[in-house]
């Protein structure tokens, strides 16, 4: 038995533990992130319902519906009151935006969840959220999910991306350096 051989058995076998702990570690936090990208979203449509709500409100007061009152804004001459239609109108897309990616992202599948997702990200929101963000530990039938899928993504990586092609190269020197001999052995003989 060579000892080199089972010391880089061994080392081999660590490392494959390693990765597997560190791609599930990291995959599972997937789920945690848009749990927490969630609840902020959450609060963004929250305020922002309210700030329309307002405007609704002010058009209720003066006898208009909510789009009378922006194209009357709108058309005004007056820049400020001009802008404030404006205003209007990109808060009722921003309610729409953040409600139609909530809802998107909440019925998403387990499977479509991630891609889902990253279509309706809001990269305000989402940078907000990594600034605050808090590792957990998910128990969730998503969080293992995820978990496996990082073992399987880092180990295969590691496999197919590097020891394979490493072992393909070491066998091919290994057969030219046989075949130089032999060439060699001929040759003296």
């Amino acid at each position: 038995m060579n000892p080199g051989r089972s010391l880089l058995g061994a080392i081999e076998g660590l490392l494959d533990r390693i990765l597997c702990v560190i791609g599930a570690v990291l995959f599972s936090q997937a789920p945690e992130f848009m749990q927490q990208y969630l609840q902020r979203l959450g609060g963004h449509l929250d305020e922002a319902r309210f700030q329309l709500q307002q405007f609704q409100s002010a058009a209720a007061q003066s006898g208009l519906t909510l789009e009378r009152l922006i194209s009357q804004t709108a058309a005004n001459a007056d820049p400020a009151v001009n802008r404030l239609g404006g205003v209007m109108t990109s808060a009722v897309v921003r309610v729409d935006s953040l409600e139609a990616a909530q809802s998107a992202i909440q019925h998403a599948s387990l499977w479509t969840r991630p891609f889902v997702f990253l279509r309706h990200l809001d990269p305000a929101i989402a940078q907000a959220t990594w600034g605050i963000f808090k590792p957990a530990v998910p128990t969730t039938t998503e969080g293992l999910v995820y978990a496996l899928l990082g073992m399987l993504v880092l180990t295969g990586l590691y496999h197919f991306g590097l020891k394979y092609p490493l072992a393909c190269l070491a066998r091919g020197r290994a057969r030219r350096k046989a075949g130089r001999t032999a060439r060699d052995l001929a040759a003296t003989s």
